[in-house]
């Protein structure tokens, strides 16, 4: 893969990079064809990150589909499609991690300990594979975007971090690699999930809203629905990720939420 960069480097060209799992879907073609229409180079990785997990079953349980993955891939005019093993990855006596520090340490981070630490530490190591000019990140995981741009800054790393806008189904529902263990009800049951956002968004538009009124409104909401658990809403500055006491501009919303025994993630910005 450095060889390769180097080549591309040496010929001058821009190269692009989108870090995924895998699973890939819409969502994730969003963001190779952003990278293909602005670079001149694209690659994408696929690796199923174990760090990143705090469950085995859960690690288990995510889809895997290569072959499907490389159409997609090619469908959307990927260069070079990087896909490591783990004895690659975290080879025998590996010992090395990267603190992803105090903006991981709330929302998902203190639902998922230790959960941005596996993330910053394979972005690290894959930004040090490819060594792209850029590299893409969907808006949906928005604390994940704030913690990559902080680990690349403070560690000098070389490459322009972007978001790119969550890529939504006809009915709302954030496109996630999750989404394909969610049976065909759970599925449109889901998009109250983003109808809530808007609700709460449109509120805090028009009235500075406290944050605990927007908890109290989400979590009655949400009993309506069966089988579901409210992880967490939380609303933060949209820069620094500090926690806010009012929703207002400049802030966002952000949910997770158990449909059975699967995890969605979810936020709208003010």
């Amino acid at each position: 893969m450095q060889k390769w960069r180097t080549v591309e480097h040496s010929a001058g060209h821009s190269v692009g990079f989108v870090p995924t799992m895998g699973a890939l879907h819409q969502g994730h073609a969003e963001l190779f064809s952003q990278s293909v229409s602005e670079n001149e180079r694209t690659v994408v990785s696929i690796f199923v990150n174990s760090l990143q997990f705090n469950s085995v079953a859960d690690l288990e349980a995510y889809p895997r589909q290569l072959e499907q993955d490389k159409v997609i891939a090619e469908q959307q005019s990927v260069d070079v499609l990087f896909v490591p093993d783990h004895e690659e990855m975290y080879p025998n006596g590996f010992a090395s991690t990267v603190s992803a520090g105090p903006i991981a340490q709330h929302m998902e981070g203190l639902h998922r300990p230790g959960h941005f630490d596996g993330v910053a530490t394979v972005v690290v190591k894959l930004l040090n594979a490819v060594m792209p000019d850029v590299a893409y990140f969907g808006l949906k995981d928005f604390q994940q975007l704030a913690v990559i741009r902080s680990v690349v800054r403070d560690l000098n790393i070389k490459c322009d971090v972007r978001g790119v806008p969550t890529v939504r189904n006809g009915i709302g529902l954030a496109l996630s690699s999750r989404n394909s263990r969610l049976s065909t009800d759970r599925l449109e049951q889901a998009s109250i999930i983003y109808s809530l956002l808007n609700e709460m968004a449109n509120q805090a538009r028009s009235n500075v809203t406290s944050t605990l009124t927007l908890q109290n409104h989400f979590n009655e909401r949400m009993k309506s629905v069966s089988g579901t658990k409210l992880e967490y809403v939380e609303v933060v500055d949209s820069d620094s990720l500090l926690p806010a006491t009012t929703a207002q501009k400049g802030t966002t919303i952000c949910v997770a939420v158990w449909f059975d025994d699967v995890r969605l993630i979810d936020n709208i910005s003010i």
